[in-house]
């Protein structure tokens, strides 16, 4: 492959991810949860099923603890999380998702299941199952999390 169709499908990759972030975002405000930004719904992937502490939360984002802990008070404050004991570790802390929480996250997985409706649409159902075998197979292992 030439360095310029490289270019074009990075290209074309970034802004599918980019324009697939934004419409997750404006379905989940269109569904009524309100201050919500990308970064929360990549820590919800994290805190769900079973929860984080911060630390976790920190390595699975990329980021700071202390912005781990100033995106998990935002996401207290706001009702979407909470913090409880943690059962194996007593000096932890464990995040954990509300009903709210859970709730916006079923309106993220709607909004994305819409906006992949769409690409069935422009490409029909075969390719866009092809698209997701050939992405699987290079995506990397690990942690979904913003390219802040």
């Amino acid at each position: 492959m030439q360095n310029s169709e490289a270019m074009a499908l990075s290209a074309a990759l970034l802004a599918v991810a980019g324009e697939l972030t934004q419409r997750i975002d404006e379905g989940v405000a269109a569904r009524g949860f309100d201050g919500i930004r990308p970064a929360h719904g990549f820590a919800f992937a994290r805190l769900a099923p079973d929860g984080a502490t911060v630390t976790e939360l920190a390595a699975h984002l990329g980021v700071t603890k202390q912005a781990a802990s100033q995106l998990v008070d935002d996401i207290v404050r706001k009702g979407y999380a909470e913090r409880r004991a943690h059962p194996r570790d007593a000096r932890a802390r464990l995040i954990v998702l509300t009903a709210r929480g859970w709730a916006c996250t079923r309106a993220a997985e709607e909004a994305a299941a819409e906006v992949v409706r769409g690409w069935s649409e422009a490409l029909g159902e075969g390719e866009v199952r092809v698209l997701r075998d050939a992405l699987a197979r290079i995506a990397p292992y690990g942690p979904l999390r913003p390219s802040w």
